[in-house]
């Protein structure tokens, strides 16, 4: 299936690694030109390496999302490095603190900030650049947790956020022809990464996990993500606006700690 995105510039927060990163790759292999960006330069290097191999205009821009300026200054970049913007995928996204009391109030106000503040952040950067070009299209990256259960809570309550955020927005930006979906990933298996890391370290809880909450008896991978989050951007999802798609394959909880 074409999806008609050759030529088209897209945006990828935390594309160096992850989902962001077989995001970016889907979108290269699909003849978009592409800006990422990230905290760690031999990750960044290396994933835009890749992305010029696909035969596209490639950039990465080193920044830390948490960081005043940061991500308009990537939007801005990026968008008079590559001749503007058409898509945008907010992808960044972790926890500060543990439990309840095991976190404080600034754990909180970082790990909204960190989710829902930098999406909000980039999206109204790049809304003036998509305009120029006509419309375009964002996807938050969200989770299934937020609406599942699970610790922490500081984190799940920050991804509820992204996906009433794409449903708001997708009203208010759809004058302007953007359009703004979010993605709920259920657990996703990625080489090196934290359920990776968490199976060589608890493997008898991990297999209990995989066999009580994944009918498919497996976890997901970044890439199967990363396919859903192209087609939306692409015009072939052209009604699909403030919708929330989890891509969890039925996955129960979202932790393994049972609840």
């Amino acid at each position: 299936m074409d999806l008609g995105l050759t030529g088209k510039v897209a945006l990828v927060t935390g594309g160096s690694r992850g989902i962001g990163r077989a995001t970016a790759l889907s979108l290269a292999r699909e003849g978009c030109n592409v800006a990422i960006c990230a905290r760690t330069p031999t990750d960044l290097k290396r994933t835009v390496a890749e992305l010029e191999t696909l035969g596209v205009q490639a950039r990465g821009y080193e920044l830390d999302v948490l960081t005043p300026g940061e991500v308009e200054r990537f939007v801005d970049e990026a968008a008079h490095d590559l001749g503007g913007v058409d898509l945008l995928v907010a992808n960044v996204g972790a926890a500060f603190g543990g439990t309840l009391l095991d976190s404080t109030p600034e754990d909180w106000t970082r790990t909204f900030d960190l989710n829902i503040g930098h999406t909000t952040r980039a999206t109204r950067t790049a809304t003036p650049h998509m305009r120029q070009r006509g419309g375009g299209a964002v996807v938050i990256v969200s989770s299934i947790s937020g609406w599942k259960p699970a610790p922490k809570a500081q984190y799940g309550a920050a991804k509820a956020a992204e996906i009433y955020v794409a449903a708001a927005l997708a009203h208010e930006l759809a004058p302007d022809a953007i359009r703004v979906n979010a993605v709920s990933p259920g657990s996703i298996m990625i080489p090196g990464g934290g359920w990776d890391l968490y199976r060589a370290r608890e493997p008898e809880v991990f297999e209990d996990f995989k066999q009580r909450d994944f009918p498919s008896r497996r976890l997901g991978s970044a890439e199967e993500v990363a396919d859903v989050i192209v087609f939306l951007l692409s015009d072939r999802a052209r009604w699909i606006n403030g919708a929330n798609i989890p891509v969890d394959g039925a996955q129960g909880r979202p932790s393994a700690a049972g609840w």
